[in-house]
């Protein structure tokens, strides 16, 4: 969820005319939230080990807002900065409603009763086939850290088990950690050498860790609070649009809490449990509107494909994990420092991953091949983007 709390904000605030000030408090904002609504999802709604974070569904959206009109003749960056998170702050708070009504009424729960095991795997494989699109161009600005980390996180988590043989299942549910401390020391190692000296400044960006600029501007100690960034402002079109979003979220959601539910080796998921949990959901969007985070609240799909990564299903722990969350957000420099020490482009292995463990709802058992399958998936996409001759054959 790491991924989706520095990505998102790092790609809407220089649009918006924020600096790294601004960014740094806005991912203090998403992480504060997103603690807060994970534990009410998980004492409240559907009680599932899922984590509500921030979600690529409200990115369109809000960047329409960012475009829009009425914010075009203000000069002064600070002021525009905060007159369109103001905005957004309203359009959240507006389509907040939509999932409020639709959950805690029980219409959805009429909806979800339609949603067969075989209905369910295109509606949850979607939910992760769409993060390939936002990680596989962020591992391309840095593929000499990016694919390292992929090809360990596979070693780790896919072949190491079946060597070495054990009862605490290290390897596997440790994969994430240990990938990533490996590369973040090798990342390292090419900054201080040298390596990236004479390099264009975006492979400097990407690939550099001491660039990012963010741990610098963090507070040390800051609580989000209510309205920080001023009263919302209210725009019907923008509500509307933002509602629409909602629903997109509201559709992706409903996947996950299955992907989930099937991971944690609970029960199948109730409709009305189901339902239940999207009226929450409403209220974390309401949450996001209220403190201002510049994006709308889902269950993180990074997360439900983390969770068949590691096999670990336990509410409590995602309940330790969102008082951590709460907790680092206030410390600013300490959190931004752990926030960007983990690679973006993790985003769509575990999509890959959740994709791929959802096959099992139709009877089919993990097999490398469907590794493969998936690893090709993901170069074609890669490839798509810089041959169009490739595109072509395809």
């Amino acid at each position: 969820m790491l991924g989706t709390t520095v990505l998102i904000p790092t790609s809407l605030v220089p649009q918006m005319g924020g600096g790294n000030e601004e960014k740094a408090k806005m991912i203090q904002t998403l992480l504060f939230v997103a603690g807060v609504n994970t534990l009410f999802q998980t004492l409240f709604g559907t009680c599932l080990p899922a984590v509500i974070g921030g979600s690529y569904s409200y990115v369109p959206t809000t960047i329409s807002i960012i475009l829009a009109g009425r914010y075009s003749d203000i000069v002064n960056p600070q002021e525009k900065f905060e007159k369109i998170m103001r905005g957004i702050q309203g359009a959240l708070i507006v389509a907040s409603t939509l999932q409020i009504v639709v959950g805690f009424s029980g219409l959805w729960r009429n909806v979800a009763r339609f949603l067969t095991p075989l209905s369910a795997v295109p509606l949850v494989a979607l939910s992760g086939f769409g993060l390939y699109e936002f990680g596989f161009p962020v591992l391309a600005k840095c593929i000499e850290i990016g694919l390292p980390q992929i090809i360990l996180l596979l070693i780790f988590s896919q072949y190491i088990p079946h060597i070495i043989h054990g009862e605490r299942h290290v390897f596997d549910r440790f994969a994430v950690i240990f990938s990533v401390v490996i590369v973040w020391i090798y990342a390292h190692l090419l900054t201080v050498s040298g390596a990236y000296k004479n390099t264009g400044p975006k492979t400097q960006i990407s690939c550099r860790t001491d660039r990012a600029g963010i741990i610098g501007a963090a507070p040390w100690i800051r609580v989000p609070y209510p309205f920080q960034w001023g009263a919302p402002s209210f725009d019907a079109g923008e509500a509307f649009a933002m509602m629409a979003a909602s629903f997109v979220a509201l559709v992706e959601s409903t996947g996950a809490f299955i992907a989930v539910s099937r991971y944690a080796s609970a029960t199948p998921l109730p409709p009305s449990i189901l339902s239940r949990g999207i009226g929450w959901q409403g209220v974390g969007i309401l949450f996001s509107g209220i403190f201002g985070t510049g994006n709308g609240s889902s269950v993180s799909v990074e997360n439900a494909g983390l969770l068949a990564l590691t096999r670990v299903g336990s509410r409590r722990v995602v309940q330790i994990s969102a008082g951590f969350m709460i907790f680092f957000s206030i410390l600013g420099q300490f959190q931004m420092a752990i926030s960007l020490s983990l690679f973006l482009s993790l985003s769509h292995v575990f999509a890959c991953i959740l994709d791929q463990e959802n096959l099992e709802l139709c009877s089919l058992q993990f097999h490398p091949q469907l590794l493969l399958l998936y690893i090709v998936f993901s170069l074609h996409m890669w490839v798509q983007r810089v041959s169009a001759c490739f595109n072509s054959v395809i």
